[in-house]
């Protein structure tokens, strides 16, 4: 009861600097709770191995606390279930039973929840490394209960294992971190699709690397460069432009868009008056094609007879 401690006594005193301890002991348990779980093994071997020098630094102090996952959160959750419970005791001899409830809760409320957990959240890898030897201490002093329940989660949850992205999620986490996101990463437009690219390896056949000839940008052999066709040209940004005569599947040679850097849109110079660069055409098989071409680094190539044929420049390929 409030009488059991006068006030102003050194015995009060004593009582409020413990209300304070146990508060600030509770925060740091609530939000160390929330700040090291929320930290994934996979995430802080990357921040050792790659992440700045800070970040290292404070990553490689974490891991090894954070590595026994279960055995922390029973050490951590055992040290705040202490703190809360000591906290009414010691405010019931400080006040009235409801004066100590009122208190008690605000207290845990604002300053042993919502602060802690807040700061923990935004600076969890700086608060963490900053505490670990804290949170040691504690792993010793509450081992002999925190490790028996901790095989027991063990038992019941299996070990925590590091989460890794699979290749779909990795995209999506690539596509996150380019800057055009605009959520703050450093990836180019250009860094994000290569790598988006080369996760896409795996599931991509020969016909997704492929444009439909009927789709395929081409300029007819009759057609003049003109300010509307050169800047149709340079809309579509490839280095080279397939010719054809009469119907667009017959495709007769490429012009290098290089080469039109000359020409004049006013001159309305014809297609044909420009240096078309011809395409070998093959009768044989594709896979003998293309096995061919890897071994003597022949130019680009054509199928005219073959049902599975196709077009393939430097920068697309038509079928």
């Amino acid at each position: 009861m409030a009488d059991d401690v006068p006030c102003c006594g050194t015995q009060f005193s004593l009582y409020v600097l413990a209300v304070i301890g146990l508060v600030i002991f509770a925060g740091l348990m609530a939000g160390l709770t929330l700040g090291l779980m929320s930290l994934g093994l996979v995430d802080l071997e990357v921040l050792i191995k790659s992440g700045r020098p800070l970040d290292r630094i404070h990553a490689a102090k974490i891991f090894p606390v954070v590595k026994n996952q279960h055995l922390l959160l029973c050490t951590l959750l055992i040290g705040n279930a202490l703190a809360m419970e000591a906290l009414p005791i010691c405010l019931d001899k400080l006040a009235p039973p409801y004066i100590a409830i009122l208190v008690s809760v605000t207290l845990v409320l604002l300053f042993g929840e919502i602060l802690p957990q807040a700061i923990c959240t935004r600076y969890g890898l700086t608060v963490g490394a900053t505490l670990a030897p804290l949170v040691r201490c504690l792993l010793v002093l509450f081992y002999p209960v925190a490790y028996p329940i901790s095989k027991v989660l063990d038992w019941m949850l299996g070990k925590g294992h590091a989460a890794v992205l699979r290749r779909a999620e990795l995209k999506t986490f690539v596509n996150f971190h380019a800057n055009e996101a605009g959520k703050g990463g450093d990836l180019t437009h250009d860094e994000a699709t290569i790598i988006t690219g080369a996760l896409d390896l795996t599931e991509k056949t020969a016909k997704d690397a492929m444009t439909p000839i009927s789709k395929a940008f081409s300029l007819d052999l009759d057609a003049v460069l003109n300010l509307e066709t050169l800047n149709a040209i340079m809309t579509m940004g490839h280095s080279r432009v397939p010719v054809y005569s009469g119907s667009p599947s017959n495709i007769i040679g490429l012009i290098l868009v290089k080469n039109l850097l000359t020409v004049d849109s006013r001159d309305s110079v014809p297609v044909r008056k420009m240096t078309i660069r011809k395409i070998t055409r093959y009768a044989h098989p594709i896979h003998f094609c293309i096995a061919r071409r890897c071994q003597t680094q022949v130019p680009p190539f054509y199928f005219s007879d073959h049902p599975a044929g196709f077009l393939k420049t430097y920068h697309y390929m038509i079928y």
